[in-house]
């Protein structure tokens, strides 16, 4: 048989594994916790940016080629009445 110091000292070694191994345990699953929360705002993110930029396609004003080339001046093609409805817009 085992004396009393020997069993104090074998429960007490498992008492602290115990111990530890809840301690260690809610450490990581905290770390795992903090890392999904992290991936989460970042993917929140990513949409946001994406929303941002489809907004900005969508509201973008269209230029076409030929009311910019009858916008300039010097242009064989410029065009008084639009020139003066742009000037209106703005």
């Amino acid at each position: 048989m085992a004396s009393s110091g020997v069993n104090v000292l074998r429960y007490s070694a498992l008492g602290l594994g115990v111990v530890y191994g809840f301690y260690h345990q809610r450490q990581i699953y905290a770390s795992d916790r903090a890392a999904a929360a992290q991936r989460e705002y970042e993917h929140k993110q990513q949409l946001i940016a994406q929303a941002k930029k489809a907004y900005a396609a969508k509201h973008k004003p269209a230029v076409s080629a030929s009311s910019s080339a009858s916008q300039d001046i010097n242009s064989s093609s410029f065009d008084l009445e639009s020139f003066i409805a742009q000037l209106d817009k703005a």
